[in-house]
């Protein structure tokens, strides 16, 4: 049996671009005032989710895992990853899930945990469980089923009646100082049943149980771009089911004025704007926007276009071979000179050494 893994790579698949692909084709935006403009796929677009490991856990009872922070294993199972996302969708039985040093949390058959930044957490079968530590046999266990030498269905525990089936998601995620999707989430992330009970995300769980049972030509490239994808539903059922935190990006996306203005912001991040002009385009007064825009999002709409520009232009140096010039202007900056001091700033690396960088951690992946 296989699992999900690239073995060209050694450890990692390169994105499939399924998460990008909503984002493709809008290099210099639209004009002002543009409709239709889905900011969440724009931003889920830029998340540069770039590998993957993929496994279904079987765990009879008396049971109990830990898992480290992501820090400490993830350059050796993703080393070109700046971050590790997890998440876990319990599709049978019962089990107690939560983050290192925060109170545990029941999750039924349906319920999703996320962990979105990488912090030690733990989960356990719903009666007593033995004492799980982590370190160099748990470390060991990432290294191996990202290599490849695992099987994708694993079995652990005890001999007890009670079994817990969860499938686990590990994505690597290249992000820039300033992303929206993943900093807009709290530590943890516990999506019930009710919220992600949709016809498309039964579907997705349905087709990777398939996968992993059938262990066909070509399932991993099936499983990753299933692994993605299943993320992506799930940042969209946090989204629509209120789960999202009541401030911060997320929030904004809900709400009608800060909402309106960032459809604006992404549907032309290269215009000229003013918050004159964007209070204008969003119908309400400057004080309105810039009060209201501040209170949900958690800054100001012209702090918020900045950082999304330099996002943008981190994502284009990375991924494109035209010069930083051409970068600059197809994120609103004339000058060179200006964008290379704004984005020093914001990323801690000229733009010249920020893409050969990254180019460096994509030449590591191919290796």
């Amino acid at each position: 049996m296989r699992t999900i893994h690239d073995r060209s790579s050694g450890s990692r698949v390169h994105s499939s671009g399924v998460a990008r692909a909503a984002a493709r084709g809008r290099e210099g935006g639209a004009r002002p005032g543009a409709r239709g403009v889905d900011v969440l796929s724009e931003v889920l677009g830029s998340l540069r989710l770039t590998g993957s490991m993929f496994f279904l856990v079987d765990a009879a009872e008396p049971w109990a895992t830990r898992a480290p922070r992501a820090a400490e294993f993830v350059r050796g199972v993703l080393p070109a990853s700046r971050r590790l996302v997890s998440y876990h969708v319990v599709t049978e039985g019962a089990c107690w899930a939560g983050i290192d040093g925060g109170a545990a949390e029941r999750f039924e058959a349906g319920d999703v945990f996320v962990v979105p930044h990488g912090n030690a957490y733990f989960l356990a079968g719903p009666g007593p469980a033995p004492r799980q530590r982590d370190g160099p046999p748990t470390h060991a266990f990432f290294r191996e089923m990202a290599a490849g030498r695992l099987e994708p269905v694993v079995r652990t525990g005890g001999s007890g009646p009670g079994t817990t089936r969860f499938l686990c998601g590990f994505l690597g995620c290249d992000a820039p100082a300033f992303e929206p999707v993943l900093g807009a989430l709290p530590t943890m992330i516990h999506l019930r049943r009710e919220a992600a009970a949709n016809d498309r995300m039964a579907h997705l769980i349905e087709l990777a149980l398939q996968e992993l049972r059938d262990q066909r030509a070509g399932g991993r490239g099936v499983l990753l771009r299933l692994s993605e994808l299943m993320f992506i539903e799930v940042v969209r059922c946090v989204v629509e089911s209120g789960v999202a935190p009541r401030d911060g990006w997320m929030a904004g996306l809900r709400d009608p004025v800060a909402g309106r203005a960032l459809a604006l912001l992404h549907a032309a991040p290269a215009a000229s704007w003013t918050l004159g002009l964007l209070a204008s385009k969003t119908a309400v007064s400057r004080s309105v926007l810039a009060e209201r825009f501040a209170r949900v999002v958690g800054q100001p709409p012209m702090r918020y276009l900045a950082r999304w520009r330099m996002m943008l232009a981190a994502q284009r140096l990375a991924e494109s071979p035209v010069s930083v010039k051409r970068v600059a202007a197809s994120v609103g900056y004339e000058s060179e000179a200006a964008f290379s001091r704004a984005f020093t700033k914001h990323a801690g690396l000229s733009p010249a050494l920020w893409r050969r960088q990254a180019r460096s951690n994509a030449d590591t992946t191919e290796d």
